[in-house]
């Protein structure tokens, strides 16, 4: 057992490490041009791993500019002015949500504060100071909460059970602000995942989403971790709470795109089956994916975490040509799973995106049959 997995650890260095030989062979010129390991990402206009922008899955540019206000003048203003113009039960105010907390967070932690320092993250408690019954920030603060609950505490600590004990005050601070507002509920499903409602209780709180919500991917996506084996429900749960949200999928949503998530949250930690990503039960997921994606809108907030995460499977199913159909879009955002799960999204995607690459010349594709 212990050679298996000194085997596998590896491959995985060889997966990681590859890419950064292969650059550094093309610079000395051991790869002859026209190789297909001189397979070069740039000449597909695909940004350098440097400039990927690891806050988002995609463009928002609204949030991009108001981000950078409130971090620059530590002011909270233009945050909640967004947030008041955006619709309740879209998929954008939840990622808005999730990205002015997530914004707060880590200012927090590289900035804790100390003698006569302040901390980071102090706009947001300026902004709950000064405007207690504004919706928007009291959604933001906790969505803060729980991502200093996971960021910060071991589960099943007393530190951890306190901040999410906390977080569910504020999750129903939240939802008393703005009752038709699906969000402090989403945010309520971290905190049932965290604390371990029982399942009663966790359908109650579901019901009361769908009431306000029911397409809402980002919520289905959120719910779908409760029912994960590693959690408190399994496999065969999991799989029937994506395949039932895609089977009841209106038209063109992205809900179709459940069963890969599912798929993904049961992925074998250890696969030594090379034909493990052509399986049955993998190609219909994708298939799947891959129809959600063709028939959403284009500006659908969350059609980018749809690509990011085909973008995995079909490199790991060797479906070359269709990943870059995938990668032209996405390129250029990474915060998105399943680059965030790394300890760097950025080198993660880089790695995926150079296979991607290297896998469509080696089979004749070229920057000219791509735009083709």
């Amino acid at each position: 057992m212990e050679i298996l997995w000194v085997l596998m650890a590896l491959l995985m260095l060889g997966f990681v490490l590859g890419p950064v030989a292969l650059r550094r062979r093309r610079a000395v010129g051991l790869v002859p041009a026209g190789h297909p390991d001189a397979a070069d990402p740039a000449n597909y206009g695909f940004v350098r791993q440097e400039e990927l922008d690891i806050r988002m899955p995609g463009p928002d540019q609204d949030l991009l500019d108001v981000l950078d206000v409130v971090q620059r003048g530590q002011d909270h203003r233009a945050a909640a002015q967004l947030l008041a113009g955006t619709p309740a039960d879209g998929e954008a105010r939840w990622q808005r949500v999730q990205a002015f907390a997530g914004a707060a967070s880590l200012e927090l932690q590289q900035r804790p504060g100390g003698v006569g320092e302040t901390p980071g993250g102090q706009w947001l408690r300026v902004w709950r100071a000064e405007q207690p019954k504004d919706a928007g920030g009291a959604a933001v603060h906790a969505e803060f909460l729980v991502q200093q609950a996971w960021r910060t505490a071991t589960p099943g600590t007393d530190e951890f059970r306190i901040i999410m004990e906390e977080a569910r005050t504020a999750c129903d601070h939240a939802a008393l602000l703005a009752p038709g507002d699906p969000v402090p509920y989403i945010v309520q499903l971290s905190v049932a995942r965290g604390l371990g409602y029982p399942r009663e209780e966790f359908e109650q709180l579901w019901l009361k989403i769908l009431d306000r919500a029911p397409n809402h991917m980002g919520a289905h996506l959120a719910a779908l971790h409760y029912w994960c084996e590693k959690w408190h429900g399994s496999r065969e749960l999991a799989y029937a709470f994506a395949e039932a949200a895609a089977a009841r999928a209106p038209r063109g949503s992205l809900l179709a795109a459940m069963p890969l998530f599912a798929v993904f949250e049961h992925l074998p930690e250890v696969n030594l089956v090379a034909s493990f990503y052509q399986s049955e039960v993998v190609t219909k997921a994708i298939h799947g994916a891959l129809h959600a994606v063709h028939s959403a809108r284009a500006d659908d907030p969350m059609l980018a975490h749809v690509r990011h995460l085909l973008v995995f499977f079909l490199v790991r199913s060797e479906r070359w040509a269709e990943a870059m159909s995938q990668l032209v879009h996405v390129d250029g955002h990474v915060g998105a799973l399943p680059w965030t799960l790394s300890e760097d999204p950025a080198a993660e995607f880089a790695v995926y995106r150079a296979l991607a690459v290297a896998g469509f010349e080696a089979n004749g594709g070229s920057p000219a049959s791509l735009r083709a």
